[in-house]
């Protein structure tokens, strides 16, 4: 099998595995038992914590676990709006963003909130100008992703986080595609609020985390124990987490390097694309990130391309994998104002520091043979 759908979800590297492992059997106690067995498992929690604050730059007491990237969105932006609904009921975000923001927005405006959605350029960057003309008296809350999911389009973040902190108002960013790739401080970036997943880097599905600025009047939206500084009720997730700690902890020891190895992957496939598919079109902007390439196949349909892809032993995705199934075309690839026949048309293929260059070469030439023979029919 040679595995491009990293956007999705990645493999366990052996390292978290094995760093787990104990607390699936010998260490096993509550971390809320005052006993030796739970202070024991206590203590892991709170290591991983500090591994999360370190890649992120924050203080370790700003890190609050969750069961993954959505969880994080979601506590994120309704406890973001909750807390502060004295002030203002209007919210900005995207058009570009991954479900687990738009539906949670627009669950708020079932709830009486009133949401902008901002579109992107045709590249599919979110420009700070346009976020600052939606921007209102009334304003509480920006969202706007790192790295959008589908194309790996960058987006201004830090521009957008200046413009935040100047007219008083929190930003949230989901960063789930960008941990292990950029360098990320919430300070530099000027957000409030930032989301994290650990199986986008080779940790364990299940587990996320959120950061959340001290001093912010942040609702938590999950109710019950003390856990996590009574900010996120219920038991941990004691493996997951600490498998999120280190599967965060390598990845930011390597991003350059990631990145430099994943930039060679996209830039062989790309190549050998260019070369044997008519009219391809690119759709993932020269700024994006390198573990991410969105195209366009003229002439054949995703859906047949990726069934012939998955019979050859490749894996390869034509957008989110939240939304598989869905008829829908890509809500991404609309708002850059892709025509739906183009849309219908395009694959994402995404890469990881553990796919080599003679698999991706293979399967580059396996999607022009592909490619080739739906064209011609």
């Amino acid at each position: 099998m040679i595995y491009l759908d990293n956007a999705a979800t990645t493999p366990v590297s052996e390292e978290v595995l094995n760093a787990m492992r104990p607390y699936f059997s010998e260490l096993y106690g509550n971390p809320s038992s005052v006993h030796t067995a739970g202070r024991q498992t206590k203590g892991a929690i709170e290591r991983a914590r500090e591994q999360v604050a370190q890649a992120i730059h924050a203080n370790p007491n700003e890190v609050v676990f969750t069961s993954g990237g959505t969880e994080a969105d979601n506590a994120a932006i309704v406890g973001t709006a909750l807390g502060y609904r004295e002030r203002g009921k209007h919210l900005v975000t995207t058009t570009i963003e991954h479900h687990a923001v738009l539906h949670t927005f627009e669950f708020l405006q079932e709830m009486g909130y009133e949401v902008t959605y901002v579109s992107p350029r045709a590249d599919g960057i979110v420009q700070a100008a346009d976020i600052a003309a939606a921007l209102r008296a009334d304003t509480t809350l920006v969202s706007v992703m790192a790295v959008n999911n589908e194309t790996g389009a960058r987006q201004p973040i830090a521009e957008i986080g200046r413009l935040t902190r100047e007219r008083g108002i929190l930003f949230h960013t989901d960063a789930v595609q960008a941990v292990g790739l950029l360098e990320l401080d919430v300070e530099a970036l000027g957000v409030d609020l930032l989301s994290i997943s650990g199986h986008k880097l080779h940790g364990p599905k299940g587990v996320g985390a959120l950061y959340v600025r001290r001093g912010l009047y942040w609702k938590p939206t999950q109710h019950g124990g003390a856990q996590e500084f009574k900010r996120r009720a219920g038991t941990e997730n004691l493996p997951g987490i600490i498998g999120l700690g280190v599967a965060v902890e390598l990845a930011t020891a390597r991003v350059q390097e990631n990145y430099a190895q994943v930039a060679e992957l996209r830039d062989a496939m790309l190549a050998i694309l260019r070369a044997g598919v008519d009219g391809l079109q690119v759709n993932s902007p020269e700024q994006a990130v390198p573990s991410i390439l969105n195209v366009t196949f003229p002439g054949a349909v995703a859906e047949r391309i990726l069934m012939n892809l998955d019979m050859a032993g490749i894996m390869a995705a034509s957008g989110s994998a939240c939304t598989s199934g869905s008829l829908q075309p890509s809500h991404v690839l609309m708002a850059m104002g892709l025509a739906e026949e183009s849309v219908r048309s395009a694959v994402r293929f995404s890469f990881s520091g553990q796919n080599t260059l003679e698999e991706v070469t293979q399967a580059a030439h396996k999607v022009v043979e592909i490619v080739q023979r739906l064209q011609r029919r």
